[in-house]
């Protein structure tokens, strides 16, 4: 080879190799670009990172009532990059509204003594960081904010019911909005906030709560906490008008301002506790029980139904851990659970759990087939122990299912004598212990109850046990010697209670703050 052309082809190589270099380099940076804008949900601006960049000395100025002016520079709050069609957010009438309201809100929580300028604070749940933007000009400069998707530099990622903060961090914890009545998990949430918050440590949350029993539902949901004062004040979005502003404390060891016995999910708490007072507000709205024996109660009793206000209709049940379906002699899931409550009963777009309790295992097998049912193969009783479940209907009667009769259950041997049923042995369990280890006042509980007159022994147990504390709502079926659809003029000999025993029942559970509705 020449050697004049080997040094012409020596540039071409090294001029190849600068070309691919820089290609690389470039892809590298766009690479990078993509990830911190669009996944990590950062600004641009993150280590001076922008493509384009605006001036450092722009400013915007939010008007305030007084006429005076909230100015922020560019390092406070980002704006989007030039070119952009969109609207600047932070200088938007929506923006500025928002500031103003929160603004106005934390200046009223610095005069009462909640909030001062060198508490390290929080906003959970803020998209957009109205609030923390607000406390920062209140000169709380060490806010922040935290949502599932970054808004730097007011908002960093994390979820409200896992923050990623460690506990006893902050001395104000703020949450707005309403967000924590539409979060799907407004137990955690709460209990993040108090275990983020320090001892001491104020926790402010606006809610849309009104009804005594939401309030009280709220007031549960805090552990080691005390509700200091709650206030009603206008919002500012028109979804939200009215705003219920609540301050706690976290203030572990008192329980002043809760109308439960303390909480113990094992199960191992004292026995007894008294159903909370808030629960007659109600019961006041409830329908009315029927007072004259019916003639007809399989017609009566079936009517009534549609005149039932179910609590969900009446109160709010979004500040609750858990949702449940209990049903005390479930029978076929065709008897209640999927021709009632799946289908009638207003949830409030809640997910419930569902446990059927039935002890006559005609109907076991069909249960292996629902989702979201569990099943407990046993009868509710009150103690744990063997017994005997008679199968039988009274004469003429056509209530079965697949030709089964309504069964029940005996403490002491199988009956004998004029019983010409089926008598099965089986498996009590002592069903007031299984809903104190099973659930707790943080959650909302339903039941139906068709036991075929054993409801007057396991609704005393219900009161010793303290357990009646864990229900929010009952559907019962109370069983008397009431007049047989066969023979006119004749009364069922299958149960010894009258229809005055009955009343006395519903109205003792009302009486005692216990809503509860005749079920047929």
């Amino acid at each position: 080879m020449e050697p004049g052309a080997a040094a012409a082809g020596k540039p071409g190589l090294l001029k190849n190799v600068f070309i691919r270099f820089f290609l690389f380099g470039v892809l590298i940076v766009l690479c990078r670009f993509a990830y911190v804008v669009t996944v990590t949900g950062e600004s641009c601006e993150l280590g001076n990172f922008c493509f384009f960049s605006l001036p450092e000395n722009l400013n915007f100025v939010i008007a305030n009532t007084g006429g005076s002016a909230i100015a922020a520079k560019k390092e406070a709050v980002p704006s989007i990059s030039v070119g952009s069609t969109k609207p600047d957010l932070y200088t938007s009438k929506d923006w500025i509204k928002a500031v103003h309201f929160y603004s106005a809100v934390f200046q009223d929580l610095m005069s009462q003594g909640f909030l001062s300028r060198k508490a390290k604070s929080l906003c959970v749940e803020t998209p957009a960081g109205h609030d923390v933007y607000a406390l920062r000009e209140s000169g709380v400069k060490g806010a922040v904010g935290v949502f599932k998707k970054a808004s730097r530099p007011l908002v960093i990622p994390g979820e409200s019911h896992r923050l990623p903060f460690a506990d006893n961090s902050f001395d104000f914890v703020f949450s707005g909005g309403g967000r924590l009545e539409k979060s799907p998990k407004p137990a955690d949430v709460a209990a993040e906030i108090v275990r983020t918050l320090k001892p001491e440590g104020f926790a402010v949350v606006h809610v849309g709560a009104r009804d005594t029993y939401s309030f009280h539902s709220f007031i549960e949901l805090f552990n080691c906490s005390k509700l200091v004062t709650s206030r009603d004040i206008d919002g500012f979005d028109p979804p939200m008008p009215k705003i219920r502003e609540m301050v706690l404390r976290k203030d572990c060891g008192e329980s002043e301002g809760f109308g439960h016995r303390a909480e113990n999910p094992g199960g191992g708490a004292g026995n007894k506790c008294s159903v909370p007072g808030h629960k007659m507000d109600l019961i006041r709205k409830a329908e009315p029980l029927i007072e004259i024996e019916p003639l007809k109660p399989w017609i009566t009793l079936k009517k009534n139904i549609q005149n039932v206000k179910c609590l969900p209709t009446m109160a709010d049940i979004s500040f609750k851990k858990r949702y449940a379906y209990v049903d005390v002699g479930a029978r076929s899931y065709g008897s209640s659970i999927g021709s009632w409550f799946k289908k009638q009963y207003p949830k409030q777009n809640r997910t419930f759990e569902v446990f059927a309790i039935e002890a006559d295992k005609t109907f076991h097998d069909q249960y292996k087939l629902k989702k979201g049912v569990t099943l407990l193969p046993y009868a509710a009783w009150v103690r744990n122990e063997t017994l005997s479940f008679e199968i039988n209907g009274d004469p003429g009667e056509k209530v079965k299912d697949k030709g089964r009769g309504m069964g029940r259950i005996q403490p002491a041997n199988p009956a004998s004598g004029g019983f010409n049923g089926e008598v099965d042995r089986i498996q009590g369990f002592d069903f007031a212990n299984w809903l104190k280890n099973t659930f707790s006042e943080k959650d909302f509980v339903v039941m139906k109850m068709d036991v075929e007159g054993t409801e007057f022994d396991l609704i005393p147990r219900l009161f010793e046990t303290g357990a009646i504390c864990l229900i929010d709502e009952v559907f019962l079926e109370c069983h008397y010697n009431r007049w047989q659809r066969c023979c006119p003029g004749e009364r069922s000999s299958k149960y010894e209670k009258s229809y005055g025993q009955c009343l006395d029942l519903f109205a003792s559970l009302r009486q005692s703050g216990v809503l509860v509705h005749q079920w047929w």
